[in-house]
């Protein structure tokens, strides 16, 4: 029970919740799309994922200067179980949908800058 109750604890905090949720809805994310989603500073969210990863809930992959975190494979049922629930059961939560949705405007900004920079790279 002690391994089941460090996965719960590391989720106990509304911050670290909502980064789980995001984290199982739209896989691997880094700290400046987590940040901007939560609209809380990039040292706060860090420090929420530094305890998560601590608790062995999120993976993390370095590319460039850039941190990529997702959730990490589930390793038994209950964990799978969990995950499953913080895809399922919280994506209808009001916070989670403003969460989601600003998630998916920045990426949706990032693809048109994206496209209009390669435009003005052509001849």
């Amino acid at each position: 029970m002690e391994k089941e109750a460090a996965y719960l604890k590391g989720l106990s905090d509304p911050i670290r919740l909502r980064l789980a949720v995001l984290l199982a809805a739209r896989g691997e994310l880094c700290v400046c799309t987590l940040s901007g989603a939560l609209r809380q500073p990039q040292y706060k969210i860090s420090r929420h994922l530094s305890i998560l990863r601590n608790q062995g809930l999120v993976e993390v992959r370095r590319q460039g200067t850039w941190k990529y975190y997702r959730l990490r494979p589930p390793a038994d049922r209950i964990e799978k179980s969990l995950q499953n629930c913080l895809t399922d059961c919280f994506q209808t939560h009001p916070t989670v949908r403003q969460d989601l949705q600003r998630i998916d405007q920045a990426q949706c900004a990032s693809k048109k800058s994206r496209k209009s920079s390669g435009k003005q790279k052509q001849p």
